[in-house]
Protein backbone atom coordinates (compact mmCIF):
# COMPACT_ATOMS: atom_id res chain seq x y z
CA UNK A 1 0.00 0.00 0.00
CA UNK A 2 2.56 2.51 -1.22
CA UNK A 3 4.90 1.81 1.70
CA UNK A 4 2.48 2.69 4.51
CA UNK A 5 0.45 0.39 6.71
CA UNK A 6 -3.24 -0.29 6.23
CA UNK A 7 -4.21 1.60 9.40
CA UNK A 8 -2.27 4.70 8.33
CA UNK A 9 -3.67 4.48 4.81
CA UNK A 10 -7.20 4.16 6.22
CA UNK A 11 -6.68 7.20 8.44
CA UNK A 12 -5.39 9.20 5.47
CA UNK A 13 -8.33 8.08 3.32
CA UNK A 14 -10.81 9.11 6.04
CA UNK A 15 -9.07 12.47 6.56
CA UNK A 16 -9.20 13.24 2.83
CA UNK A 17 -12.87 12.24 2.78
CA UNK A 18 -13.70 14.52 5.72
CA UNK A 19 -11.84 17.42 4.09
CA UNK A 20 -13.89 16.84 0.94
CA UNK A 21 -17.15 16.76 2.87
CA UNK A 22 -16.42 19.93 4.85
CA UNK A 23 -15.23 21.80 1.74
CA UNK A 24 -18.26 20.53 -0.18
CA UNK A 25 -20.67 21.75 2.48
CA UNK A 26 -18.97 25.17 2.52
CA UNK A 27 -19.10 25.31 -1.30
CA UNK A 28 -22.75 24.20 -1.25
CA UNK A 29 -23.66 27.21 0.90
CA UNK A 30 -21.94 29.41 -1.65
CA UNK A 31 -23.71 27.74 -4.57
CA UNK A 32 -27.05 28.48 -2.91
CA UNK A 33 -26.03 32.17 -3.09
CA UNK A 34 -24.83 31.91 -6.74
CA UNK A 35 -21.24 32.12 -5.54
CA UNK A 36 -18.98 29.62 -7.32
CA UNK A 37 -16.92 29.40 -4.09
CA UNK A 38 -13.71 28.80 -6.01
CA UNK A 39 -11.41 27.65 -3.22
CA UNK A 40 -13.86 25.41 -1.32
CA UNK A 41 -15.05 23.99 -4.65
CA UNK A 42 -11.52 23.17 -5.81
CA UNK A 43 -10.74 21.53 -2.46
CA UNK A 44 -14.05 19.63 -2.55
CA UNK A 45 -13.50 18.32 -6.08
CA UNK A 46 -9.86 17.37 -5.50
CA UNK A 47 -10.44 15.73 -2.11
CA UNK A 48 -13.54 13.85 -3.26
CA UNK A 49 -11.80 12.58 -6.39
CA UNK A 50 -8.85 11.50 -4.24
CA UNK A 51 -11.20 9.82 -1.76
CA UNK A 52 -12.86 7.82 -4.53
CA UNK A 53 -9.54 6.86 -6.13
CA UNK A 54 -7.87 5.83 -2.86
CA UNK A 55 -10.89 3.68 -2.03
CA UNK A 56 -9.75 1.30 -4.77
CA UNK A 57 -6.37 0.78 -3.07
CA UNK A 58 -7.87 -1.12 -0.14
CA UNK A 59 -7.42 -4.90 -0.36
CA UNK A 60 -10.44 -6.68 -1.81
CA UNK A 61 -11.28 -10.03 -3.40
CA UNK A 62 -14.62 -9.20 -5.01
CA UNK A 63 -16.58 -6.21 -6.25
CA UNK A 64 -18.13 -4.45 -3.26
CA UNK A 65 -20.88 -1.80 -2.97
CA UNK A 66 -18.14 0.68 -2.03
CA UNK A 67 -16.50 0.11 -5.42
CA UNK A 68 -19.76 0.82 -7.22
CA UNK A 69 -20.23 4.01 -5.19
CA UNK A 70 -16.64 4.97 -6.03
CA UNK A 71 -17.16 4.48 -9.77
CA UNK A 72 -20.44 6.43 -9.73
CA UNK A 73 -18.80 9.20 -7.72
CA UNK A 74 -15.86 9.45 -10.13
CA UNK A 75 -18.23 9.70 -13.11
CA UNK A 76 -20.22 12.44 -11.36
CA UNK A 77 -17.03 14.26 -10.40
CA UNK A 78 -15.77 14.10 -13.99
CA UNK A 79 -18.99 15.78 -15.14
CA UNK A 80 -18.81 18.39 -12.35
CA UNK A 81 -15.16 19.17 -13.03
CA UNK A 82 -15.70 19.47 -16.79
CA UNK A 83 -18.85 21.58 -16.29
CA UNK A 84 -16.98 24.06 -14.09
CA UNK A 85 -13.46 24.18 -15.51
CA UNK A 86 -14.13 23.06 -19.09
CA UNK A 87 -17.52 24.62 -19.86
CA UNK A 88 -17.59 27.42 -17.24
CA UNK A 89 -21.20 26.65 -16.28
CA UNK A 90 -22.46 27.66 -19.75
CA UNK A 91 -25.95 26.56 -20.78
CA UNK A 92 -26.87 23.03 -19.77
CA UNK A 93 -23.53 22.66 -17.94
CA UNK A 94 -24.75 24.81 -15.03
CA UNK A 95 -27.44 22.35 -13.89
CA UNK A 96 -25.21 19.41 -14.80
CA UNK A 97 -22.60 20.89 -12.48
CA UNK A 98 -24.93 21.42 -9.53
CA UNK A 99 -26.54 18.00 -9.79
CA UNK A 100 -23.27 16.11 -10.34
CA UNK A 101 -21.40 17.98 -7.60
CA UNK A 102 -24.17 17.59 -5.04
CA UNK A 103 -24.79 13.93 -5.87
CA UNK A 104 -21.10 13.20 -5.39
CA UNK A 105 -21.14 15.10 -2.09
CA UNK A 106 -24.24 13.16 -1.05
CA UNK A 107 -22.53 9.85 -1.84
CA UNK A 108 -19.58 10.84 0.33
CA UNK A 109 -21.92 11.79 3.20
CA UNK A 110 -23.88 8.54 2.65
CA UNK A 111 -20.66 6.55 3.10
CA UNK A 112 -19.75 8.66 6.15
CA UNK A 113 -23.05 7.69 7.79
CA UNK A 114 -22.56 4.01 6.90
CA UNK A 115 -19.05 4.07 8.37
CA UNK A 116 -20.21 5.98 11.47
CA UNK A 117 -22.86 3.35 12.20
CA UNK A 118 -20.27 0.60 11.69
CA UNK A 119 -17.44 2.13 13.74
CA UNK A 120 -18.91 4.34 16.48
CA UNK A 121 -19.98 2.03 19.33
CA UNK A 122 -23.10 3.99 20.36
CA UNK A 123 -24.38 4.14 16.79
CA UNK A 124 -23.53 0.48 16.22
CA UNK A 125 -25.66 -0.43 19.26
CA UNK A 126 -28.60 1.51 17.79
CA UNK A 127 -28.26 -0.07 14.36
CA UNK A 128 -26.05 -3.17 14.36
CA UNK A 129 -27.28 -4.39 10.96
CA UNK A 130 -27.94 -0.94 9.45
CA UNK A 131 -31.57 -1.85 8.84
CA UNK A 132 -32.83 -0.42 12.12
CA UNK A 133 -34.89 2.80 12.36
CA UNK A 134 -31.98 4.94 13.66
CA UNK A 135 -29.90 4.20 10.57
CA UNK A 136 -32.83 4.52 8.18
CA UNK A 137 -33.90 7.85 9.72
CA UNK A 138 -30.34 9.20 9.48
CA UNK A 139 -29.94 8.16 5.85
CA UNK A 140 -33.48 9.22 4.93
CA UNK A 141 -33.06 12.65 6.50
CA UNK A 142 -29.75 13.25 4.72
CA UNK A 143 -31.25 12.06 1.43
CA UNK A 144 -34.21 14.44 1.76
CA UNK A 145 -31.96 17.36 2.70
CA UNK A 146 -29.70 16.75 -0.30
CA UNK A 147 -32.72 16.30 -2.58
CA UNK A 148 -34.12 19.69 -1.55
CA UNK A 149 -30.73 21.44 -1.62
CA UNK A 150 -29.97 20.01 -5.07
CA UNK A 151 -33.24 21.39 -6.44
CA UNK A 152 -32.70 24.79 -4.76
CA UNK A 153 -29.09 25.00 -5.91
CA UNK A 154 -29.98 24.05 -9.46
CA UNK A 155 -32.56 26.85 -9.52
CA UNK A 156 -30.49 29.47 -7.66
CA UNK A 157 -26.95 28.88 -8.94
CA UNK A 158 -26.31 31.53 -11.59
CA UNK A 159 -22.72 32.64 -11.06
CA UNK A 160 -23.01 35.64 -13.42
CA UNK A 161 -20.65 34.18 -15.98
CA UNK A 162 -17.92 33.62 -13.42
CA UNK A 163 -16.10 30.37 -13.93
CA UNK A 164 -14.41 28.35 -11.25
CA UNK A 165 -10.76 28.79 -12.22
Amino acid sequence: MMGIGLATFTDLHVLISLIGIVAGLIAMIGWLKSDPSRIPTAIFLAATILTSVTGFFFPFTKLLPSHIVGVISLILLAFATFASYGRHFLGIWRPIYTVAALLSLYLNVFVLIVQAFMKIPLLKVWAPTQTEPAFLVAQGTVFLLFFVVTILTTVKFHPLGLAVR
